[in-house]
């Protein structure tokens, strides 16, 4: 017979570990950043929608590209839900110069579609509940 756990009563890091345990996540799937956050990869976004049956619409709200007197600037909405029928929610990423680093200036679309997965995902499987737990394209170095 399996034991009941009484989640109202977990502590953040036993949260942490069922969800991680719920949705297969591995050590690789996952790192802690040099500031104190939990980083899930985006591999582990991928694992937790396979996981989760979770279905994802995105729509472009702001695309500013290659204008001359403005910068790059890009706004994605993600609606999303677990299964066709679920309760849906809706969430944004954002790109712009200010936001992005490195390699990722090149693309402001994608990274503003990876910002509004990842943050769909987390708020729609329990993630987002717990402070300091980000997708991997969430955080600026």
């Amino acid at each position: 017979m399996t034991e009941k756990i009484d989640i109202t009563k977990e502590t953040k890091r036993e949260k942490l570990k069922r969800l991680f345990d719920l949705n297969g996540l591995v050590a690789e799937d996952v790192y802690k950043d040099k500031r104190g956050f939990i980083i899930i990869t985006r591999t582990g976004i991928d694992k937790i929608v396979a996981e989760n049956d979770i279905v994802i619409k995105f729509e472009p709200i702001v695309m500013q590209l290659g204008l001359s007197d403005k910068k790059d600037q890009v706004v994605i909405r993600a609606t999303g839900s677990i299964g066709k029928q679920g309760l849906p929610i809706q969430t944004f990423g954002e790109s712009s110069e200010k936001n992005l680093m490195g390699g990722s200036s090149g693309y402001p679309v994608a990274m503003a579609e990876k910002r509004a997965l990842s943050r769909c995902v987390l708020k729609l499987s329990g993630f987002y509940q717990h402070s300091g737990v980000f997708g991997e394209g969430e955080i600026d170095d």
